[in-house]
């Protein structure tokens, strides 16, 4: 949670540093040290609004896949289903391909 905030931080003061790079302007000067802590200041709130952003996201994934799991569960129990377990064939069972040797000959 904290980490996002202080990357986006680190972020923000990084952009500083990269702009006085193309300006080609000392890094450390007495009349603009205090423009790091307000590019800082701006990356660690994007990095908290980015944040919020992902934690409504998961919210609503999280709503949605119960939603469809209580679907399914009362499809099932309405058409008397019994559910797929994962050993039984179907569309998508996967079944294990012929090995080939070195010298290209099939192996069971």
């Amino acid at each position: 949670m904290v980490n996002k905030i202080l990357f986006w931080t680190g972020f923000g003061i990084a952009v500083r540093i990269w702009q006085l790079g193309i300006e080609m302007r000392p890094f450390f000067q007495k009349q603009s040290l205090w423009v790091y802590p307000l590019f800082g200041g701006i990356g660690g709130a994007f990095g908290y609004w980015l944040m919020g952003v992902e934690q409504s996201q998961m919210k609503v994934l999280a709503d949605r896949r119960d939603t469809i799991l209580a679907k399914r569960a009362r499809r099932e129990q309405r058409e008397g289903v019994v559910p797929k377990t994962g050993d039984q064939e179907g569309i998508m069972a996967t079944q294990e391909a012929p090995r080939r040797t070195r010298l290209g000959n099939l192996q069971e």
